[in-house]
């Protein structure tokens, strides 16, 4: 698998698995074991997601060395402050069953995010994490963090996909040395990716689904991709991406897609925090 260097040498893969919605044993259970068995080695979960004990238990049971594994989990809002981050690492580690976490995040940039970091600094330094990092802060979040912090994020994860690029922001990380992660890479195959011209005509040339030929633009624009994915064969074919590439004249067709389109929570808009943050927790 590709990997690419973070800013503090870390090596991170370049395409992983995520399960958000995983959320029965059975089911993440089966979804982490048929991504381990495909290649994945990085496996992206989050307390919120309520899942981490089963990831966990996956990896253990793959007989695999741990060090074969990037584990990223992340911190909800109700522990956003700096013993609130302690508390939540600790629960997390502790959760997974492992001895390390290779990437803690921030999961959203509300509440005491200053407070937070300042832990997340404390434990990369002890050694407890491989590298912190962040979710979903765009740059006026980036901007207000880095006020006070002494270390710079080593990813910034965020939704991405054709409909929703973010130029800008990912001029931005590239000033700064930090590396852009996507969620939801695919934009859950809405209507107007699964019906683009543009992306079927790529994927009929290249023999791709149009899942894999959007994959495969995120891994050429240096962007880490975690699609979630339910079935052996789907997650098998998503990690099916590294024996073709796309000119850029391709890339730059999709690169046209772009209308700044979120499906799910814009950090930018004032209702988010509320909506989120309202979420029961339970963990």
């Amino acid at each position: 698998m590709k990997t690419f260097v973070l800013n503090n040498g870390v090596e991170m893969p370049a395409l992983g698995y995520g399960v958000f919605k995983l959320d029965t044993q059975e089911s993440c259970l089966a979804g982490v074991s048929a991504a381990i068995r495909a290649g994945y080695r990085l496996i992206d979960t989050a307390a919120m997601y309520r899942n981490e004990a089963w990831v966990g238990q996956a990896v253990r049971q793959s007989g695999l060395p741990r060090e074969e594994f990037f584990i990223t989990t992340k911190l909800w809002l109700h522990q956003m402050s700096y013993e609130g981050a302690k508390v939540g690492f600790e629960r997390s580690l502790e959760r997974l069953g492992l001895e390390y976490i290779d990437l803690f995040l921030l999961h959203w940039p509300y509440g005491d995010a200053a407070g937070a970091w300042r832990a997340l600094e404390e434990l990369y330094r002890q050694g407890r994490v491989r590298a912190i990092g962040v979710c979903n802060f765009t740059r006026p979040y980036l901007d207000k963090l880095l006020q006070t912090a002494e270390i710079l994020p080593a990813v910034d994860q965020m939704e991405c996909h054709p409909l929703l690029q973010l130029p800008e922001l990912r001029r931005y990380l590239a000033q700064k040395g930090i590396q852009p992660e996507a969620w939801s890479p695919v934009g859950r195959m809405h209507p107007e990716l699964t019906g683009s011209p543009v992306l079927g005509a790529l994927a009929q040339k290249h023999g791709k689904s149009l899942a894999q030929i959007i994959l495969r633009w995120h891994l050429q624009e240096g962007i880490v991709a975690i699609p979630k994915a339910a079935g052996e064969e789907k997650i098998r074919q998503n990690i099916d991406i590294l024996d073709f590439e796309l000119s850029e004249e391709e890339m730059a067709a999709i690169r046209a897609m772009d209308r700044g389109f979120h499906t799910n929570d814009d950090p930018d808009d004032p209702t988010s925090e509320g909506r989120l943050a309202s979420r029961p927790t339970g963990f």
